[in-house]
């Protein structure tokens, strides 16, 4: 669906400055290999969308940037620190990264202020009048504030991923991870989870986000790498992406999504 928002202008927000680096990852689940010497930067402030068919390995290649998924081959490193068995490293990499998932994967016996005072009290160790007044900072900034009292279940689809959202904003990340954030999304809720998204990137919020949305895409990215088969198949500008692929598995991928 074309969901209109309204986007930010291009501009130059981020810098060359190198937060995450990716060399010759690959994973295999058994015998099944799900990427394929993948190779890809981002720099500080930069919005990479990633795209492709369902079983492409980008929700697991996006998984492997804060190990909930452990890849075999290749590096990540991401802020100088490489991710690893390490687990101090993990630890450090996932204090830096937030992740908005799917499903919202919030607590439903905790209200949303609790949810979100949860990590930055037991995590960073913060007061909790301190970390309630961040929260419910961030709960504004997602238009949520006046349901800070309220549970989960007591709200919509589309509020409960603006908690989310606003939950890992709480600690402060210094990298946004989207893995398809609107898909369980009824169409009419896709559109407040977008904006959202849209003044995250208005910010210079670096983010990595797995999306069929390609106008938020054409929009908001900096760069839209097309997977396909475990493999990074083409990535470009989204000008040239869109109105330019090069390759025949991007432009039948853009001919059936988009309906041209």
């Amino acid at each position: 669906m074309n969901t209109a928002i309204e986007m930010p202008p291009k501009g130059q927000q981020h810098s060359a400055e190198t937060i995450i680096q990716i060399s010759k990852l690959n994973k295999w689940y058994g015998d099944f290999h799900v990427l394929k010497n993948i190779d890809f930067h981002v720099n500080k402030g930069e919005r990479i969308v990633l795209c492709g068919p369902s079983g492409s390995g980008k929700s697991t290649l996006i998984r492997c940037l804060n190990r909930l998924e452990e890849h075999q081959q290749g590096n990540i490193v991401i802020e100088g620190v490489e991710l690893n068995d390490n687990i101090s490293n993990i630890e450090k990499i996932r204090s830096d990264v937030g992740m908005v998932f799917q499903h919202f994967n919030l607590f439903p016996h905790m209200t949303i202020l609790e949810n979100l005072v949860l990590a930055p009290t037991l995590v960073r160790k913060m007061p909790l009048a301190d970390a309630e007044e961040m929260a419910m900072n961030y709960l504004a900034r997602v238009k949520i504030a006046e349901h800070s009292h309220k549970y989960p279940g007591q709200i919509s689809g589309g509020q409960q991923q603006r908690v989310a959202i606003a939950r890992s904003l709480c600690m402060n990340p210094k990298v946004m991870l989207f893995d398809e954030p609107t898909s369980a999304l009824d169409p009419e809720m896709i559109k407040e989870v977008l904006d959202v998204m849209v003044e995250l990137a208005e910010d210079g919020m670096t983010m990595v986000c797995v999306t069929h949305e390609m106008g938020f895409a054409k929009e908001v990215a900096d760069r839209v790498i097309f997977m396909d088969s475990g493999e990074i198949v083409e990535e470009n500008d989204p000008h040239s992406f869109f109105s330019n692929p090069q390759v025949d598995r991007t432009q039948a991928f853009l001919s059936q999504i988009l309906g041209h």
